[in-house]
């Protein structure tokens, strides 16, 4: 054989291989129809595929006895030009896919966020999609706490991210100086799904007072005011016979005060919806002309205001981590029974010491994977180097999505379809 022959030969065995080995890298080889997509890190360089600092895996593990959990992990460095938010659908009161909602909003990435009233609940309120407990979006409170719950705090650029226990406070001053306690923004007046609000709260079963959450459980409160905004939708919800609603521009000016309550929401203003106390307080103080003060507060668990512009607050919970130890405070969450030593999917966010932020959906209801329970979230979230970490909703919920589609196997019960359910919100990773 001649010598350029044999360097030819060589050169094809050498790029032959590098071929082979390639592909054996791509993650694109035979697999089961069961098995998940598999997002990957950045190909070819840092941001081509997602922006620099931003990685996205798939990773499969085996639980104690030896059941496999697969999990999806976002993770975004503090380093990465990116803003990590919760965003929402069209509104508040409606449900959306995390798929739809990071397509719109043009996110990198996404997972479902809060715990929302559904349809399906015992409990519902008539609004699929109204967030239960704290929402806040770059200084905007959507959602009033349920409070003491835990909250994932994202206080804006070049502010580190973390996990506490919050409360909500908000007062209304009218114009003659009369001040009174304004009990929810953005849900139905007088329903409180979760508990954990202020004033006379009880729940529906017992009637004695109650001011610790309690979840997925329904207190009555006869006597509110609750503030509704463009967030919330076009219309604010029907009241009762006797009920008011106070009607506000854009400087928080009185514009109208109809009874019963229900109407449009002004595209640059806001309502005061009145039942029962509530409602005659708005008749003998809301003037027509006179603006009505709002003073609004979230506090973290040192009693220190969180709320500023550009922070974000998301409320779940229980907490999986603390300091690097296992610390789930599920009853200070209001949970009870089973619920944390169930396998179920699971979504969660952790943070590691440096304030890295790692997003993390673990599948389940399937048999290449079993969910997690808590314990087995917070020890599996620790291996990923996290120091502390939140579990979201999960269940049905639990969803990833990595620039644009859906990357996990999201199920409503153990063996069904792969499907999408529409939540309350999500949360993004957006370019900035």
């Amino acid at each position: 054989m001649r010598p350029h022959r044999e360097r030819l030969v060589r050169w094809c065995a050498v790029l032959l291989a590098m071929a082979v080995t390639a592909a054996g890298c791509t993650g694109h080889g035979p697999g089961r129809r069961d098995d998940p997509p598999r997002p990957s890190r950045p190909a070819g360089g840092c941001g081509q595929t997602l922006p620099c600092g931003v990685e996205a895996e798939w990773i499969t593990r085996r639980l104690a006895d030896g059941a496999p959990v697969s999990l999806g992990v976002v993770t975004v460095s503090p380093s990465a030009r990116v803003t990590v938010k919760p965003v929402v659908g069209d509104h508040l009161a409606t449900t959306e896919t995390v798929t739809r909602t990071a397509r719109r909003e043009r996110a990198v990435a996404a997972v479902n966020g809060s715990y929302f009233d559904t349809a399906g609940s015992r409990v519902f309120s008539g609004y699929p999609g109204d967030p239960l407990g704290v929402l806040a979006v770059d200084g905007r409170l959507l959602s009033e706490a349920a409070n003491g719950r835990t909250a994932l705090i994202l206080p804006g650029p070049g502010g580190r991210p973390r996990i506490d226990e919050v409360r909500s406070g908000m007062r209304l001053t009218a114009p003659d100086g009369a001040v009174r306690e304004l009990d929810g923004v953005d849900r139905v007046p007088g329903r409180i799904v979760g508990c954990g609000g202020t004033g006379g709260d009880r729940p529906a079963g017992t009637g004695l007072p109650e001011q610790r959450p309690r979840h997925n459980q329904l207190c009555l409160d006869e006597s509110e005011i609750v503030a509704f905004t463009p967030d919330w939708g076009a219309y604010s919800p029907p009241g009762a016979p006797g009920s008011a609603e106070a009607v506000l521009d854009a400087d928080g000016r009185v514009t109208e005060l109809r009874s019963p309550a229900g109407g449009e929401i002004p595209r640059t203003g806001s309502t005061l919806t009145g039942v029962g106390e509530g409602a005659d307080w708005l008749r003998r103080h809301a003037r027509q002309g006179l603006p009505v003060g709002r003073r609004t507060s979230v506090t973290d668990s040192s009693g220190r205001n969180i709320l500023a512009p550009g922070a974000s607050v998301l409320g779940a919970g229980p907490a999986l981590l603390r300091g690097g130890r296992t610390w789930i405070n599920a009853a200070a969450n209001g949970f009870t029974g089973d619920t944390s030593t169930e396998r179920q999917p699971r979504t969660a966010v952790g943070i590691k010491a440096d304030g890295t932020l790692l997003l993390v959906a673990f599948d389940g209801r399937s048999p290449t994977s079993a969910g997690v329970t808590l314990g087995e979230a917070a020890a599996l979230l620790r291996d990923l180097g996290a120091a502390d970490a939140i579990n979201l909703d999960g269940g049905g919920s639990t969803t990833m999505v990595v620039n644009g589609r859906l990357r996990n196997r999201p199920r409503g019960a153990e063996g069904a379809p792969v499907r999408e359910r529409a939540v309350a919100d999500a949360l993004a990773v957006l370019p900035r």
